[in-house]
Parts: C-alpha cells; structure tokens; sequence
C-alpha cells in the first residue's frame, strides 16, 4: 500500500506547478555560486543537507526520551528550542539541493518537504505550550511532530535510495566494468587539452591528455547523470575543467575534483597507463 502511494506521488504532474515555482524561487534566492557550493556541501565532497539534518534530529529524539522522565521539562524544552533553532541551515541546504532534482524527485522531494514543515510547526507549538506552562499539551505537539518528522523521513529515505537524489550515480559505472586493462588508441591521436570520449564495454569514458600524461574520468555526470562529453570546458591546462550541460556541475579534468555543485563528490576516475604509445585504462 505504501509502495503503490509512493509511486503514485512520483508521478502526480498536480504537484508540478507549485514545484515549479518553488524551484524558480529557490533558484533566484540561492543565485551566488558560492552560497550554492557551500549548501550543496561541494567543499565537503558529500551533501551538506543529510549532516545538518543531525542536530535537530537528535534533539527531537532526545526530547522524546526526556518527556517520558520524572524531573526533565527543563531539559526536554531545551532540546526542542535547540531543535526549532537548528532547522534554518538544514531547510536551506535541503532546498537548494531539491531545485536541482528531476520533475519526479521534485514531486517526493515536495511532500517530504511540507511533512517536515508541519513537523517543525508542531515542535514550535510545543515549544509555545511548554513556556506558558501547558506541559501536556506541549508534550502531546512534540510527539505529533515527531510522527510527522518520521513520516518526511520516511520519504526522504524513498528520495536517496530508491529514486538516487543525491547518490553519485557515475559510481555504479566503475562496477559494471570489466576488470582489467583496455587499450584505447594511441596517447599521439588524442587531442592535447581537450576531452574527449572513449567507450569500455558500453561505458563512456572521457580522456583528458597533457603531453604524454592521460587521465579518464566516468564521462556520465555523477549528479544527475549527464553527458560531461557534451559540456564546454572552462580553462586550460592543470587547471581545465568540464561543465555538465545539464545542470552545471563543474570537474577539474586532471583529477576529477568538483569544483562547483550540484554535484558533492568528485567525478569517479579510473586507473591510466601509457606503454609504447598506446594509453590503457582499468576501473581498478
């Protein structure tokens, strides 16, 4: 039942217009590229939005404990305030991640968002009830919120693991590759400075050539998927990068650094050799 309602939330075009204008209002608030890198957690080379979420979390969980204790309003109320007071970086982490998203993601993404979002009011309500003295009632709001925030989590699980947001997809080529080398043509045919794409056993691999030195990188964008072989390239030499046409993502070709989200994590890289002029790559 709840797998037949999840499905049917991935592909209700109902939700696609207050999606849409979500996303251009993220967008347009969140237009610095440096207030971007930072809250798609590219400086950290994972997604900021799952770390942040830790300190609310674990204060609400904790405040459920308390509320169960002799002797503990003080504490519990404590955790809550800490709890409401730590949401904002983790919303706006959460936001500018989802407006990069597919329509579908976006759709989960949405609910999951505005589950939270009750979550959150319930929590402030009970932190409203506990400070005039309603204990109980703050008590009843906070579990409220807490069966809410589950079910947003339940849905956020949904949106990483089974429809992949967040999840470098690039990775899963590495595996499907076969073990061993695979020569690719002679270092002399490839182009100096500029990336080109190779194929091993159906996975595209895009070659970067300095001199003598090659490095291959999974040509599929590890964001969403799209095709890096496609995207212009912004500087030269060590210092040359590919842009994703897709949705920007920007990798430094040498090593496949991220340099600017959505994408989190590095660009995937396999094994080079050069022997006799011809170069040779292996996925592990």
């Amino acid at each position: 039942m709840v797998r037949q309602t999840i499905a049917r939330l991935e592909k209700s075009s109902a939700l696609d217009s207050v999606s849409d204008r979500l996303q251009g209002a993220v967008e347009s608030a969140a237009k610095p590229q440096g207030l971007r890198d930072l809250l798609h957690g590219t400086w950290l080379g994972h997604p900021l939005h799952p770390v942040l979420v830790q300190v609310p979390v674990g204060a609400f969980s904790s405040a459920a404990v308390l509320d169960v204790l002799p002797g503990q309003r003080r504490a519990a109320t404590m955790l809550i305030a800490v709890g409401v007071a730590s949401t904002g970086p983790a919303i706006a982490a959460g936001l500018v991640d989802w407006a990069s998203l597919a329509k579908d993601q976006r759709r989960v993404g949405l609910v999951h968002a505005a589950a939270n979002t009750v979550a959150l009011g319930l929590y402030a309500g009970s932190l409203a009830a506990r400070w005039t003295g309603r204990w109980g009632l703050g008590r009843f709001l906070a579990y409220a919120g807490l069966s809410v925030a589950g079910a947003g989590a339940y849905l956020g699980g949904h949106l990483s693991y089974k429809q992949g947001a967040g999840v470098n997809v690039a990775s899963g080529e590495l595996v499907s590759m076969p073990d061993g080398w695979t020569e690719l043509g002679s270092v002399a045919a490839l182009p100096e400075g500029r990336p080109v794409v190779r194929e091993v056993e159906g996975v595209r691999v895009l070659l970067y050539r300095q001199g003598e030195e090659v490095t291959a990188m999974v040509e599929q964008c590890g964001h969403q998927g799209g095709p890096l072989g496609d995207g212009k390239v912004e500087g030269s030499g060590a210092d040359a990068c590919v842009v994703c046409p897709w949705h920007g993502s920007t990798f430094r070709l040498v090593d496949g650094t991220v340099k600017h989200g959505p994408a989190a994590g590095d660009q995937p890289l396999l094994r080079t050799r050069v022997e006799a002029g011809k170069v040779a790559v292996s996925p592990r």
